[in-house]
Formats: C-alpha cells, structure tokens, sequence
C-alpha cells in the first residue's frame, strides 16, 4: 500500500479516489485529533460509588489528565455519576453512557460486569478491581481482549498482609467478624481469602453478610460471641454506607481493619492497601492512550506498586488500644 499523502499518490489515482481515500483515512485518525473538530470534546464516564468517596481519587486522575494534556471543559469532557450502592442505579447509568457515546467510561471492577452488558464497543477502564481474570472482566492480564482494561488489586496477598497487622495492634485477636456484600463476587472472594488467612494465624472468622444498606444493622445485632475486631471488605455498597459501618463499629467497641485511608479518616482503627489515588491517576494514563487510539485489549492490565498503612490514634484510644510504637514507625499516616 502507497503511503497517505505522498505526490505520487495523490496524481496516480483521480480525484474521487482521492476523496475516498481521504476519507478512508479519516476513520482511523485517534480520537484525539478527530476530537479537535469544533462542538465535539472526547468524552469520559465517570462511574462511581459517591462523590465523596471518589472526590479525592477522580482529583488525583483529572491532574494526571491535565499533565498529559487533557484538560477538563477545554480539551476533553467528564461526565461524573454515581450509583450509591445500588446496583439497578449502574444499569440506569451505563444505559446512560452508552446512549451519550462517551469515548471511555472509567470506573471500577464491581460495575464493570454490568458496563460489558451494556457495551462491547465503548472502551471500559477499571482503576480497582479485586480479581478481573477470575470474575471474567479480562481474558487475561498480560492480553485483556475485549474492550476492558485496568488496574489489579491483588486481594489475596492484602488478606494475610492485614491481619498480620491486625494482630499485631491487637495481641489479644482470636474471633474476626468480616463485613462484606455477598452480592458482590469479589468481596466473596475477600472473605474466602480473609478466612484462609485466619486460618493460618489460628483466628476464627465471623461473617456478617449483607446485600442492601438496609441489611447493615441486623448484621451487627446479629453478633452473638463478640468478635475482637472486624474486617470490612470494600465494595460500593460498603463506601457509600461507610460512615454508618463505622459508627457501629465503634459502638459494638470493635476495631476495624479496613482498605484504604478515607476510612480511616473517617473513624476506623487502621486501613492496609494500595494508594487508591496512584492507581486512579496510572488510569488516566491508560484513558490518554484509548483516546490517542489504542485499544484496550492491547493494554496489559497493571498491578499496584504503592501500598500504605493509616492508623487513627483518635480511634485507638477511644477504644482503649494502645498502638505499638513499631507499628507507627511502620505507618504512611498516623491520624491524632
């Protein structure tokens, strides 16, 4: 094939030809360039549990965005929505994208099934997700397929990782209750992990499942031998009913053990995980490279490279614990 715009070219074929090569070529042009035509952005989704959740996070990928060129209202379109833990409110929103065209939804692995429903042409982002080779959301990491792509969060390894500092907060730690959305697969795969961790430290492992908002304070009525602390497995369900998780918590007197700092901001003992705001923003550089025209099944899928342990002070002392001083030695942040 004779290379696009060469003078030979343009004189060996006639004019019509010509037009139709032109505009031939035109279909392939990235995103990025098409999206400089007057009127028309390149438009993100954003999927999230809640705005206050996920403020910090699309922060941290909108400035990643806007390093690479992007900038929002200028050069590129956001539109944000939020599901609040319901999961017929996804639907409604992917039905939404879908009929905006957006040119990338950016989200996380527990709506990603429900987005590949809606789907299989608009490139899917996840910036978390526990398990995506096993919950079906990739073929695999290293050649996703498909039109998804992301970063892994590897859940098994967190489990073991946080009751070992679980326990060395508390020495005293034999029963764990674990909260988590059996609705949800990859919080049932949490909570399958979690045990297997528990198991190997000589705990014994209390489930509380829930499905619906409604379901979280039967769940702690429904503590019978009180457990020493509680694992809670994050989910949207979860995130969206943080503060009233951990208000419980702290009245049940149960240290928590959870996933990431803004639980941890919000009043529960201490969170192991990856840097939720250095996954969103290695996201906005996979979002950079679908909207310059690759496509998602040609992007290996990521892992973490930064983990951070927060511990709230404020917290161990409403409940009596005193923190050992090499676990604050240890920890990224340290709440007072």
């Amino acid at each position: 094939m004779i290379p696009f715009g060469t003078g030979q070219m343009a004189f060996s074929i006639g004019r019509r030809q010509f037009i139709t090569a032109l505009g031939g070529a035109a279909v392939a042009w990235p995103l990025a360039a098409r999206a400089q035509q007057p009127g028309k952005l390149p438009t993100v989704g954003v999927l999230g549990s809640d705005a206050t959740t996920f403020g910090p996070w699309t922060a941290a990928f909108v400035a990643r965005l806007r390093e690479l060129g992007w900038i929002e209202g200028h050069t590129i379109a956001i539109e944000y929505r939020w599901a609040e833990g319901r999961s017929n409110r996804v639907a409604e929103i992917a039905a939404e994208f879908v009929r905006l065209k957006v040119d990338v939804i950016l989200t996380v692995g527990s709506a990603v099934t429900t987005l590949k429903r809606a789907t299989s042409a608009i490139p899917i982002v996840f910036a978390v997700a526990v398990d995506p080779v096993g919950g079906g959301l990739v073929a695999s990491l290293v050649r996703p397929g498909g039109n998804v792509t992301g970063l892994s969060v590897q859940q098994s390894d967190l489990a073991s990782k946080r009751l070992e500092l679980l326990r060395e907060a508390i020495p005293r730690l034999r029963r764990l209750a674990i909260m988590a959305d059996v609705g949800y697969p990859d919080s049932v795969l949490e909570v399958a992990n979690v045990e297997a961790a528990g198991r190997t430290l000589g705990l014994e492992v209390a489930p509380l499942e829930i499905r619906r908002a409604e379901d979280i304070g039967p769940a702690f009525e429904a503590i019978k031998a009180p457990p020493d602390a509680l694992y809670v497995a994050s989910d949207a369900l979860i995130a969206a009913n943080r503060t009233r998780i951990i208000t419980l918590a702290l009245s049940a007197r149960l240290p928590t053990i959870l996933s990431y700092r803004d639980y941890v901001q919000a009043g529960g003992l201490m969170s192991y995980g990856p840097n939720y705001a250095d996954m969103f923003r290695r996201a906005a550089e996979m979002v950079d490279k679908i909207l310059h025209g690759t496509k998602p099944a040609d992007i290996p899928v990521e892992q973490p490279t930064k983990f951070e342990l927060v511990i709230n002070l404020t917290t161990a002392k409403a409940l009596g614990l005193t923190i050992p001083h090499n676990l604050l030695v240890l920890a990224d942040e340290v709440i007072e």
